[in-house]
């Protein structure tokens, strides 16, 4: 199967020795091997050796098992009731805060920057057809942002009234075991928003996503809250996004996830057949790892082109950082906006060290009627010579032009093309850089799941807060 998403790194290849490439291709084959033998261990339940504990491969497979799942059980299966509660939902509130950090949140922020109206809050319930205003909170430990936050909540439902839709609000809690402090605290705070502010509707305003057991699962059971969806084992967080994860909250936010789940399951079925040198997945990763492996390049900077694919940048940065970022090894990404950042770390890009691969991830035709530059009489900024050219022309000359730049002092860059930003697209992204970051676990010995370098900051964490609590 062909994939959508086009991957061209000719000027990537044009700073490397020419066969280098090509002659990646029996390793990239055997990684590609690997990755599926662990997707037949996962399938099979059978015994899992240390060295691949955890194994969190179900990421791969769950896009197809959803959409088999929709065919054969129709109104029973997962996707319909992921989309009667999100309907439900959107029916009882006009302001939804999800609740969650790292993989339990960043996929969705992804996917409401890059597919939905960038002044989505700031628009009138009718003209966001009828979808609520999307909030994240539960991802940091900031006590302004989230008193700032409930109170506007609370000045909503003074001013439209308890029993208006446009007065009322939702949360939806995403942790797998409840523990996460950052989330737990958040959501005591807006649980005891809606008990006070909705105390009638607490059942209904409150939707757990969360492991089959655990803090959260207790509670969600006592609670009785009226939907509970869970988090399936075998995937880890940071590849949970097309989960209940990201799927519930995508579609409170009128996102279609049948095509989102299509697009990942597209990209999957790319990866598995198509050769070397053809196929998306394979080439991203051998380039990445060529180029840090004999050549340096030890930061990925992935920069997103336009306004509405930080997000999808911030979210592959956890992906990567989580998976591989291990045994003192592992690439370092970041994120850029272009353009931005052409104008601050542009400079360094260009003419610091040459320890970067700048991969450009290119939005392709816009959703929206382009803008063009308006003809002026006074022609005070002498712009009136580009007055017939749009903005996506304006933009599509500065990716052309930083290009070349960095192709003249011979930076190695390469372009990850979408055709345009749609659920489709989107899903497909998100399948290719998650199974790109597990072929390059194979590549470089490391098991792309799990994250013990994360538990060692909680674990110090709760053991001051104890200490400060009994020394008060």
């Amino acid at each position: 199967m062909t994939s959508t998403i086009q991957y061209d790194p000719a000027a990537a290849l044009a700073a490397i020795p020419s066969c280098q490439f090509s002659a990646a291709a029996e390793a990239m084959n055997s990684a590609r091997r690997a990755v599926l033998q662990d997707v037949d261990l996962y399938r099979s339940g059978g015994e899992v050796s240390a060295d691949k504990a955890p194994l969190d491969a179900g990421f791969i497979e769950w896009p197809d098992r959803l959409l088999e799942d929709m065919k054969v059980n129709g109104p029973d299966s997962l996707i319909a009731q992921i989309e009667r509660s999100a309907d439900r939902i959107r029916q009882l509130a006009d302001s939804v805060v999800v609740l969650g950090i790292g993989g339990s949140y960043m996929g969705m922020r992804a996917m409401f920057e890059a597919l939905c109206d960038p002044c989505h809050n700031e628009l009138a319930r009718e003209a966001r057809n009828n979808i609520p205003r999307i909030y994240f909170e539960g991802w940091n430990v900031d006590s302004d942002h989230q008193t700032s936050l409930l109170n506007l909540l609370k000045y909503r439902a003074q001013q439209e009234g308890n029993d208006s839709v446009t007065g009322r609000t939702a949360v939806v809690v995403i942790s797998k075991s409840g523990g996460t402090l950052e989330t737990a605290a958040a959501f005591r705070n807006f649980r005891q928003f809606i008990e006070t502010q909705f105390p009638e509707d607490v059942q209904d305003l409150i939707v757990p996503v969360t492991g089959d057991s655990g803090r959260l699962y207790d509670l969600s059971t006592d609670a009785g809250f009226k939907d509970v969806f869970s988090i399936p084992d075998g995937i880890g967080g940071r590849f949970s996004v097309l989960t209940a994860v990201g799927l519930l909250p995508a579609a409170i936010a009128g996102v279609n996830i049948r095509r989102l789940l299509q697009g990942a399951a597209d990209m999957t079925a790319h990866f598995h057949d198509a050769e070397f040198g053809h196929n998306t997945v394979l080439n991203y990763t051998a380039l990445g790892h060529l180029l840090e492996r004999d050549h340096g390049c030890t930061t990925r900077v992935l920069s997103t082109w336009g306004c509405r694919l930080e997000a999808v940048g911030l979210w592959y940065d956890q992906l990567l950082s989580e998976s591989l970022g291990k045994q003192e090894v592992g690439a370092t990404p970041l994120t850029g906006v272009n353009t931005r950042d052409l104008h601050s770390r542009g400079q360094q890009h260009q003419e610091g060290r040459r320890d970067k691969l700048i991969t450009n991830l290119l939005p392709g035709t816009p959703r929206q009627k382009p803008i063009g530059i308006p003809n002026r009489s006074d022609d005070f900024d002498q712009l009136n010579q580009f007055s017939n050219l749009d903005l996506p022309t304006v933009l599509h000359a500065a990716i052309n032009g930083t290009n070349q730049a960095y192709a003249d002092d011979r930076r190695p860059t390469a372009d990850l093309i979408l055709p345009t930003i749609d659920e489709h697209v989107l899903g497909q992204l998100f399948q290719h850089l998650m199974l790109a970051t597990v072929v390059e676990g194979k590549l470089i010995g490391v098991n792309p799941y799990g994250q013990p370098g994360v538990e060692a900051y909680k674990t110090n964490m709760n053991a001051i807060l104890r200490t400060q609590t009994q020394n008060s």
